[in-house]
């Protein structure tokens, strides 16, 4: 006999209309709305990171200087002059109103460079008035330390001894390189003894004032102790003189010698090379003396200061203060963050207490980072800091310590923003660890903490990551609560550095959200600021998806490597 039976399936017709066409299901149409939603908002997303990209980057590309020639009389000269020159940056429609039917008037960007020739390094030219366009093989573009770049006609150039050489002989371009790279020397050593020896017998001078209203302050100010002091200072006197001489003598050593060149207007402008940062002749150059010239200009970029209120140079200490805060927050958030979702998921009695404590946590969530800032400057900076200034740092008062903005207090102030993110985060991640581990860990005699310590917290790890990942994210981007625990347009310092203590907490910092801040709303001259909030913008992007994706990367180890044991 055979076991197989015969399994009959009943179908259930579909459901048709009057007409005899089938129906479709309920809720169907929202399907696609949904879906078209989402692709919608993709790509917004992805075309704002592709603008972002692509004018972040194109920032540092060199372009071609062309050499314009423009009719007489033109509304677009400069003090009446028929040639212009710089980098065409932009070709764009007027915003003029004009009758139907009529075209509107063109008009292109050029970057000018000679902000002290000219008073401005972008200029709109009308398209009409344009006869011509050149691009001359001596032109030469300059990174100066002031007034931005510098652009003409290379003509000679006189050494420190006063030799004179032109340009176009062979001796030229060999020169330059050597004298270039001789002021960059000298340059060094005198910003090596502005920061490092000058600075540092003047951070001593500070100590000294401290000890000193110390002792007077305890009573033990005495006669000895004023010789030592005032024996002391003037050693540092005696050795800020010789110092400063020295730093003198190199300045004037270094401002010998000089680029002569020629503007497109016809100007005749002598360039120091102390002044020089960098130089290239952009008319000369391939696509791989381009990409040399980009290259240089991205690490320039990422490892100096700024400079020209910060629309110049770079943003190196903007990294290094974003990444510190970052740090710090995570290391304030986690703790507090975890140890709260522990008492409220494994220990605290459910009930009315919990529920509001729960509902208080989600209305922070929501609450505006501006109030944080607000909340920050009150209690931790004046309350807590006036406090430590006062157990700790009597001496240095009435100049504040801790009671004023710092690095420490920002990133207080963001782990408690971020918080309620992590303590939901974490107690759904407990929530989803089974109940049937915890009994086994239970029955096998172990205690509650044991259970929470070895069995509850490996197997909800990828979760609290999670959390932490999203605060990061959001206190990393944050600019609000910043203007006002802690962020500067321009630090002196950095918070972390060879000097003991090596980490100081209560130094003020920069952060790469206020500098775009400051470029897009504070620059004095907005078509200048423009390139550089794009390049910054990038740049903290960057910065975030790869701390994220570090967090990611461990989650996911952490998720492997418990998963067996935990689910």
């Amino acid at each position: 006999m055979s076991n197989e039976q015969n399994i009959k399936v009943e179908l259930k017709p579909k459901k048709r209309d009057d007409r005899g066409l089938t129906s479709r299901p309920k809720g169907e149409p929202f399907v696609w709305f949904t879906g078209m939603g989402l692709t919608i908002g993709l790509v917004m997303v992805l075309a704002l990171l592709g603008l972002i990209l692509w004018q972040g980057v194109s920032v540092f590309w060199p372009e071609q200087v062309s050499k314009i020639t423009l009719k007489e009389g033109a509304a677009s000269s400069i003090r009446g002059q028929q040639f212009l020159g710089g980098e065409i940056k932009r070709v764009q429609e007027k915003k003029l109103a004009v009758a139907p039917g009529e075209e509107r008037p063109v008009e292109w960007q050029l970057f000018t460079g000679n902000k002290d020739a000219y008073g401005f390094s972008y200029k709109y030219i009308d398209a009409d008035e344009i006869v011509e366009t050149s691009q001359p093989e001596d032109v030469i573009m300059i990174e100066r330390m002031e007034h931005g770049n510098a652009v003409g006609h290379a003509v000679s150039l006189e050494k420190p001894d006063g030799t004179l050489i032109f340009y176009g002989t062979e001796e030229f371009d060999n020169t330059l390189h050597s004298v270039y790279k001789d002021a960059l020397a000298k340059r060094k050593e005198i910003l090596k003894i502005e920061k490092g020896e000058i600075g540092d017998d003047s951070a001593e001078l500070q100590e000294l004032e401290v000890k000193e209203r110390g002792l007077k302050r305890r009573g033990k100010w005495t006669d000895e102790k004023a010789a030592q002091f005032e024996k002391r200072r003037a050693e540092l006197a005696d050795r800020f003189q010789e110092l400063n001489t020295k730093r003198l003598a190199l300045k004037e050593e270094a401002d010998k010698g000089h680029l002569n060149i020629t503007l497109f207007t016809g100007e005749e402008r002598q360039i120091p090379f102390s002044e020089f940062v960098y130089y290239y002749h952009p008319n000369q150059l391939g696509f791989m003396g381009r990409a040399k010239v980009f290259t240089r200009e991205i690490w320039a970029f990422l490892s100096t200061e700024p400079r020209e209120a910060n629309m110049e140079g770079g943003v190196f200490p903007a990294i290094f203060g974003t990444f510190a805060m970052t740090i710090l927050l995570s290391a304030f958030v986690t703790p507090f963050g975890v140890i709260a979702a522990i008492y409220l998921r494994e220990y605290a009695k459910q009930g009315l207490f919990v529920r509001s404590v729960r509902i208080a946590v989600n209305n922070l969530a929501g609450v505006p980072s501006i109030v944080f800032g607000v909340f920050g400057l009150g209690f931790f900076v004046y309350v807590m800091g006036g406090s430590i200034d006062d157990l700790f740092f009597k001496d240095n008062l009435p100049t504040p310590t801790f009671k004023t903005g710092g690095i420490l207090w920002a990133s207080l102030t963001l782990a408690l923003m971020t918080v309620p993110v992590v303590i939901v985060a974490t107690e759904e991640a407990l929530a989803a660890v089974p109940r049937g581990m915890r009994e086994a860990s239970l029955a096998a005699g172990a205690s509650k903490w044991q259970t929470i310590q070895r069995i509850v917290l490996p197997g909800s790890s990828s979760g609290i990551l999670t959390g932490l990942i999203l605060a990061m994210a959001r206190g990393a981007g944050e600019v609000a609560p910043l203007m006002l625990v802690g962020v500067v347009k321009l630090a002196p310092t950095l918070p972390i550095d060879m000097d003991s203590p090596f980490i100081h907490l209560d130094r003020k910092f920069m952060h790469l959200g206020f500098h775009i801040f400051d470029l897009g709303f504070q620059s004095p001259d907005s078509d200048a600021a423009v390139p550089m909030v794009f390049a910054t913008t990038l740049l903290l992007i960057i910065i975030v998806v790869l701390l994220n994706l570090t967090a990611i990367f461990i989650r996911e180890r952490l998720r492997r490597k418990f998963a067996g044991s935990s689910f």
